[in-house]
């Protein structure tokens, strides 16, 4: 018996303990109570340790073949519970949320999807370097959206904190995400210092006299040949001590979503900013997503991975009915404000010094202004232009007012042909293979529009 959960809940519950035959089963409620007597008996245990730096935040070290989450162990389970609460033939799930709000107040939200390692958390909790804007954050790792009674696609966020990769992580890309962690957090795989703190790399060396121990609990000197902190090491703390939650992080009807935003790690070819030409595109533009492998992904080396919609780990069904589901809501009944569908990459480089073209992090509000204005627009062509890929900025279009440095927008958006068509290519492969006769004949199309349109 159990009759604090949902019948539904109790139900799959059930199923699992008939099927598994656990000698005890936890409800867990989530109260304080239940937290420090699970942190207790962890401790106890050796499997996390008490950092003294800080307000309640906790260390923990697993198996080195055990480290969050990678690919090749990712089980997607679709059973009752799934089918009865969150029906998949009504939702669309994505990964970040955020709100974005101009000098003049006008807010807008917009849900993206980019792979893990890629910026996520760095967007949806963004300092902007432009004056005026402001971002507030939702949520950093799920979305799940549904479209309310007048035809606008809402999102939530059903998690209650964040889950972000620790190195990189720094007050020069993401204050406010060291904000969130400095307290109740539970660091995964990261370097121990000797004053009873937490580091990796991209943080600031420690301070002289203190040393510092390697996620292998091993003695570690800055400059050591080995990683002190796990490439995939995480963070984990509750998402309502981000400094800049939204007001409506929390609402059970969801922020109204005017823009999804896709984006990967691409060296090269892909251009800073793109708007898709119409939903059908953007669907394909999602569908078409790659992004140079990362920790997560436990490829050696730097190889260009397809992971459409951000989503490859995590498809639960059939990729083919995937598509057609986004396609099909050109088509539902009713009222439908269907948002608009940009790609972005930050990570694009020079190819003779191997350098960032562009600098990220807070400058990125400068894209998102770009994408908050089409949003608005009134014509196809307002402040774009047409390419080959999608409509991407006008010359001036993107502010570049007070940026620093030498950037080469025309590198930032260059569209060699060269490189589109071996993209292509590629995609056509893929989708041959992994989709096959499932891929709807629209994905199809808008593959060979865009092959037709990089031809020489």
């Amino acid at each position: 018996s159990i009759p604090s959960l949902p019948p539904s809940v109790a139900e799959f519950v059930s199923g699992a303990v008939t099927e598994c035959k656990p000698t005890k089963v936890h409800v867990v409620t989530g109260t304080p109570e239940e937290t420090a007597d699970i942190l207790a008996n962890l401790e106890k245990e050796g499997m996390v340790k008490k950092l003294s730096k800080y307000e309640n935040c906790w260390l923990a070290r697993t198996d080195p073949k055990d480290v969050a989450r990678v690919e090749s162990k990712t089980v997607i389970l679709e059973s009752s519970f799934v089918k009865h609460n969150v029906d998949r033939r009504h939702c669309f799930f994505l990964h970040q949320i955020l709100g974005i709000t101009n000098p003049q107040g006008v807010k807008r939200y917009i849900a993206a999807a980019f792979p893990s390692a890629c910026g996520k958390t760095n967007l949806a909790m963004m300092k902007p370097a432009l004056p005026g804007w402001t971002v507030e954050c939702v949520g950093d790792d799920i979305a799940w959206m549904k479209f309310d009674s007048q035809g606008k696609l809402r999102a939530i966020n059903p998690e209650n904190g964040f889950f972000g990769v620790a190195p990189g992580t720094s007050l020069k890309t993401n204050p406010h995400a060291m904000a969130t962690i400095s307290r109740n957090t539970v660091f995964t795989n990261v370097g121990e210092t000797s004053d009873g703190g937490v580091w990796w790399e991209g943080l600031e060396p420690p301070a002289p006299g203190i040393k510092l121990s390697d996620w292998h609990g091993k003695s570690w000197k800055y400059g050591d040949s080995t990683l002190c902190a796990h490439p995939n090491s995480r963070f984990c703390a509750p998402a309502g001590q981000c400094p800049i939650i939204d007001p409506l992080w929390e609402s059970d009807e969801g922020v109204p979503i005017d823009a999804i935003v896709f984006g990967g790690r691409r060296p090269e070819g892909v251009p800073l900013v793109y708007e898709s030409f119409n939903w059908r595109h953007g669907v394909f533009v999602g569908a078409a997503m790659r992004s140079e492998s990362t920790a997560a992904a436990e490829h050696k080396g730097k190889v260009i991975m397809h992971d459409p919609f951000a989503m490859r780990p995590f498809f639960g069904y059939n990729f083919g009915d995937y598509l057609a589901h986004w396609l099909s809501m050109e088509t539902r009944k009713g009222q439908t404000q269907l948002p608009k569908i940009f790609h972005v990459n930050w990570f694009r480089k020079d190819q003779k010094t191997g350098s960032f073209l562009w600098p990220g992090f807070g400058e990125n509000a400068r894209v998102l202004e770009w994408i908050f204005k089409r949003c608005g627009r009134t014509s196809e062509d307002e402040a774009a232009t047409k390419s080959i890929v999608g409509w991407i900025p006008q010359n001036g279009a993107i502010n570049t007012e007070g940026l620093g440095g030498n950037i080469d927008m025309g590198a930032l958006f260059d569209l060699p042909k060269p490189f589109w068509q071996k993209e292509t290519q590629e995609l056509r492969t893929y989708f041959t293979q992994q989709v096959g006769a499932d891929l709807p004949a629209q994905v199809e199309g808008e593959l060979r529009a865009l092959e037709e349109r990089v031809r020489d």
